[in-house]
């Protein structure tokens, strides 16, 4: 688990080769910082960065043996590891020595850390540089944690910070900003400023200070048109206009929510429940859970009839002229 992984770095218990494996940031930026600190203040360390799709990883072994000169032991952050996942034979933008490196593994310098960083979702295991990467690095999967923990450690990040925050506003601070780690800390962080020395955060305060998403927006837009309110369709889609959001961007986006919803109802209907309806759709189980809990929620029929009325606006938009804004405008103006 990576809080193991933390607790070690602090206790100065650190490996000479660190593997980062998974799209979450946070996990990846925050293992880094914490192997900064553990190897001292940061103008007392030396440093390297490479990116492995602009060098080759020769250049960071050469770097890991040279000695340091003003610290005992060194950082190489090497990120974009690329040559560890599935690509085709010729696609490669830089030649690695994945043989020298297997033979490097082995027997790595104990006076540097090396962080090789793979921000892909999952790596070719055939390999045989991914196996000795896996054999003789510490190996970290930096993957966006379930529901819950991910509500545990949002309600520490809080605490942290000296605040509390209710279980309505911490629902509704994920469902804005996503499951994205490294933004809900931001936000917290935003949040506990604005509050001060103490304070709750509230559903009203996420709802007035979190910055809303394009996703998010279209998501609101599309359920307000589905629960036949098109004030408030029209109110969010005029904001959006505002921000410069081009209309067939929009009907692209609202398309896809469509059929994205109409897929976890299917699949809902079929006796899955919303962890494998993310699983098998690869979405993040909370927007699961917001449609499956969805007050207004449409039948079949209205998601087929609002996509195929979306389709005839998306062809609108691409063949007539005039005031191209009217075109979504009228749809969400028609009730189903």
């Amino acid at each position: 688990m990576i809080s193991t992984v933390w607790n070690n770095i602090k206790k100065g218990e650190l490996s000479p080769v660190y593997l980062l494996v998974g799209e979450e940031t946070y996990f990846i930026d925050e293992t880094v910082r914490r192997l900064k600190e553990a190897l001292g203040p940061e103008e007392d360390i030396e440093i390297s960065m490479f990116d492995l799709e602009e060098v080759p990883v020769d250049a960071v072994m050469d770097e890991a043996d040279t000695i340091p000169f003003f610290s005992e032991r060194k950082l190489i952050v090497a990120k974009n590891a690329s040559f560890l996942k599935a690509t085709e034979k010729g696609k490669e933008k830089i030649d690695h020595d994945v043989k020298r490196l297997e033979a490097w593994l082995a027997n790595p310098s104990d006076f540097s850390v090396t962080v090789f960083i793979a921000p892909y979702e999952k790596l070719d295991e055939r390999k045989k540089v991914t196996k000795m990467m896996k054999e003789h690095a510490l190996f970290v999967q930096a993957e966006t944690p379930k529901e819950q923990d991910l509500a545990v450690w949002i309600k520490s990040l809080v605490k942290a910070e000296g605040k509390t925050i209710t279980q309505e506003a911490l629902e509704q601070l994920v469902t804005m900003v996503g499951p994205n780690m490294l933004q809900l800390q931001m936000e917290i962080e935003k949040l506990s400023l604005y509050l001060g020395e103490s304070g709750e955060i509230t559903p009203v305060l996420v709802e007035d200070l979190v910055a809303k998403t394009l996703e998010q927006d279209a998501f609101k837009m599309l359920n307000a048109y589905f629960a036949n309110d098109p004030v408030s369709a029209l109110s969010i889609y005029h904001d959006l206009l505002r921000q410069k959001q081009e209309p067939i961007m929009l009907v692209g986006l609202l398309a896809s929510n469509v059929r994205t919803m109409s897929n976890v109802f299917y699949l809902q209907k079929k006796g899955y429940h919303p962890q494998q309806i993310a699983k098998n759709l690869k979405i993040h189980p909370y927007r699961v859970k917001l449609m499956v809990e969805q007050r207004n929620r449409p039948s079949e029929e209205s998601l087929l009839k609002a996509l195929y009325q979306l389709a005839e606006v998306d062809l609108q938009l691409k063949t007539a002229g005039g005031n191209r804004e009217r075109y979504l405008e009228l749809f969400l103006l028609k009730p189903l």
